[in-house]
């Protein structure tokens, strides 16, 4: 199995520093998440009006931001065989066991990327570009206000954890 980078997005001239980004998955945040839905599930309670809770296809991840006064560069995503990955931002900081996540505070847009089933796996990922585009300035724009951002992956189609790997490309200040 091969895998497909998909960096070829580019919207900052290359001055400054170059930093790459790597998500990673919060799995405490996400065990938090899955014990909300398993609890509400166990009581016969639904969520609350507005609350967003977490699919089982889905997971929690974040960003570590060391400095704050970024530009958006490029995604690098790299997805081995075919499926459908989808970051969501989350627009603030919310503590799971003080507060649930709305709905309202998901950033749109959102950051899709897939291969299809049948495509040969030397084919370039695809994406809607302006998106992504528009996205990745969004996260550099909220970087300059915190020191870590949450997102919410969802894997779909055969697309599994374990065989995605996306990151993002900042010049800095």
């Amino acid at each position: 199995m091969s895998s497909q980078m998909y960096t070829e997005l580019s919207a900052a001239p290359s001055s400054g520093s170059a930093l790459e980004l790597r998500f990673a998955e919060d799995t405490s945040l996400t065990e938090v998440m899955r014990l909300r839905v398993q609890s509400l599930q166990r009581s016969g309670q639904k969520r609350q009006e507005g609350e967003r809770l977490l699919l089982p296809h889905e997971a929690v991840y974040r960003l570590d931001f060391a400095h704050q006064e970024l530009t958006f560069v490029h995604w690098s995503v790299s997805l081995i065989g075919n499926g459908r990955v989808t970051v969501t931002g989350i627009s603030q900081l919310w503590t799971p066991d003080l507060t649930h996540l709305m709905t309202r505070q998901l950033l749109e847009p959102v950051g899709t990327f897939w291969r299809n089933a049948g495509d040969p796996e030397d084919t370039p990922l695809k994406c809607l570009e302006a998106d992504i585009q528009e996205f990745g300035e969004r996260i550099a724009e909220l970087a300059k206000v915190r020191k870590v951002m949450y997102f919410l992956f969802a894997f779909k189609e055969g697309a599994e954890a374990d065989k995605v790997s996306i990151s993002v490309e900042f010049n800095q200040a």
